[in-house]
């Protein structure tokens, strides 16, 4: 007997322990799109018989009301776990539940940053060596070494800021194949917006657009600069003005010089014509206005963006990008003060603060940033000290307490047994026990029963009658069997497998003429000690999967 006239006898349309990755997992997102009722036109709903549709949160794991939090009051969570224990399920349904939010408050809404796909981060940071030089005895992990937590928040900030760059530009990025880290949605037309918005955050808008916006291969950063600008109607530094008519109409002192003179015969190559050095000082007055405006003011400008870029090592952009764009600031914001042209803190929480006053003018009370795939960048290869370098500098209490600001860190569990070996000192400036920090996602055989059985609804045909999880073994299997046989998986992956070879050893041992529907003791308990060793196994890293 093949598995799939199993699945046809109990009316099942797909095998509901086949996925194992809840990105790729139709069953997953179809349960998660009902329970949440077809959150942003997902239409994914439709595909369950609402008779059987899951009541909401039934796939969600028991800690998940403390990880999310009150959505209107953002707030952070650090949550370890194994591989397969449900990290990727539940940053999946965070996204969900900001979209319901979103939904029913559209003057309040949170924006989801999704900060898991870290390899574009890293590759950059480590290309230009942690911003020192680096020798031939210098390692990745050396470098990584070197990862700040201001670079985290310049990561963060190169993902939002061309969001809303783009928005209101209405543009659209290049399509990559994968939905934007941070999708920016406008309520009512660009101009519009921007007509609200006090002075002080046009500037903020501004500021954060010359030093964090994405480089164009067609017309560059500098030229979204000035395209913002004039839709925020930000006027040119009036210095700018000054010295650019300078530049255009200057030679017409030189020129009425040379004019007068040769009208009054005074034009003769002579020493003591004063007419001569009235000329010689016109030009060179005019010649070092040229200079200012056209190659010190560049020159400087382009220093400037040196000293921006030295300090933002996670961005494309290059010199002379920032300098063309912090050239159309005014005056007053070209400052070290305002511009990250250091390693300070307080500069970073400035450009956070002004990030976080143009999302209320844009209809955005709050912001969830979820971390998680930590191990999985290339650099990373799932190396606990790499992990450390790239996740410790945000253990800092004055970055996850920021207002209006939710880090969502689903960590793997080697970090746990990492931070367990730190000191006193670190744990003071974590402030842990603030953080809603849950040491361990744990699933127990009950939880585990209900979320299969949730999910063997989910597959079976419209219109058939609900079963559980246990109809499917014998009836010399008991609940309370059944049950401890999934407790000893501890997480969702390890349960679906032990379910799903179960399915495929009862078929190979049964005949298609002399069918049995239902899976034996015998089975069950071979499968579970397979499992079992299986699972320790991998624990101890001797086996890959």
């Amino acid at each position: 007997m093949n598995l799939t006239q199993l699945l046809d006898h109990w009316q099942i349309t797909e095998n509901p322990f086949r996925g194992e990755e809840a990105r790729q997992d139709p069953v997953f997102l179809r349960l998660e799109a009902a329970s949440q009722g077809g959150v942003n036109g997902n239409a994914r709903a439709a595909e369950l018989d609402s008779q059987y549709a899951p009541a909401p949160g039934v796939t969600a794991h028991s800690e998940f009301e403390k990880i999310c939090g009150d959505i209107a009051r953002p707030s952070s969570s650090i949550v370890f776990g194994e591989k397969g224990s449900g990290k990727t399920a539940i940053r999946l349904q965070l996204a969900d539940r900001v979209a319901a939010f979103n939904k029913a408050s559209p003057g309040a809404r949170c924006l989801w940053i999704g900060y898991d796909d870290l390899n574009p981060v890293l590759g950059r940071f480590v290309d230009r060596g942690g911003g020192a030089r680096v020798d031939k005895k210098t390692t990745v992990s050396d470098v990584l070494a070197k990862l700040r937590l201001v670079d985290h928040i310049d990561a963060v900030l190169t993902l939002v800021v061309p969001a809303i760059v783009d928005a209101l530009l209405k543009e659209r990025p290049a399509p990559s194949g994968s939905p934007p880290p941070a999708p920016v949605e406008l309520e009512g037309e660009p101009r519009k917006l921007v007509k609200k918005m006090e002075r002080s955050v046009r500037q903020d808008l501004l500021v954060l657009q010359s030093v964090y916006d994405r480089p164009e291969q067609a017309s560059g950063a500098e030229d979204r600069t000035r395209r913002l600008r004039r839709l925020l109607r930000q006027l040119q530094p009036p210095s700018f003005f000054v010295w650019t008519v300078l530049a255009l109409t200057g030679w017409a002192l030189p020129a009425g010089v040379a004019y007068y003179a040769y009208s009054t015969g005074q034009l003769q190559l002579n020493p003591s014509n004063n007419m001569l050095w009235f000329f010689a000082g016109a030009l060179a007055i005019y010649l070092l206005v040229l200079f200012k405006r056209s190659i010190f003011d560049r020159l400087r400008y382009i220093a400037l963006g040196h000293r921006v870029r030295k300090q933002v090592r996670v961005s494309l952009r290059s010199d002379a990008s920032h300098g063309r764009s912090l050239r159309q600031l005014p005056i007053a914001l070209v400052d070290a003060a305002v511009l990250p042209m250091s390693g300070a803190d307080d500069v970073r929480y400035a450009m956070l603060e002004r990030l976080r006053r143009v999302l209320a003018r844009l209809g955005y009370a709050g912001v969830f940033l979820v971390i998680d795939r930590i191990d999985e960048p290339t650099l990373v290869a799932g190396d606990p000290e790499r992990m450390k370098s790239v996740v410790w500098p945000l253990l800092d209490n004055k970055f996850l307490q920021q207002p209006g600001l939710g880090v969502k860190m689903l960590l793997p569990m080697e970090l746990r047994h990492a931070l367990f070996r730190e000191s006193s000192q670190f744990f003071e400036k974590a402030r842990l026990d603030k953080q809603s920090m849950i040491e361990r996602l744990g699933w127990t055989g009950s939880m585990l029963y209900d979320l299969c059985t949730a999910r063997l609804r989910a597959c079976r045909r419209p219109g058939a009658e609900p079963i559980a999880l246990i109809d499917l073994f014998d009836q010399d299997v008991t609940r309370t069997e059944l049950i401890d046989a999934l407790d000893q998986m501890h997480q969702p992956r390890d349960a679906f497998k032990l379910l799903y070879q179960c399915l495929t050893e009862h078929c190979a041992s049964v005949t298609g003429d002399q069918p049995q529907w239902r899976v034996p003791r015998l089975i069950l308990e071979q499968v579970k000690k397979a499992q079992v060793e299986r699972v320790r196994q991998l624990n101890k890293g001797v086996r890959p999967a």
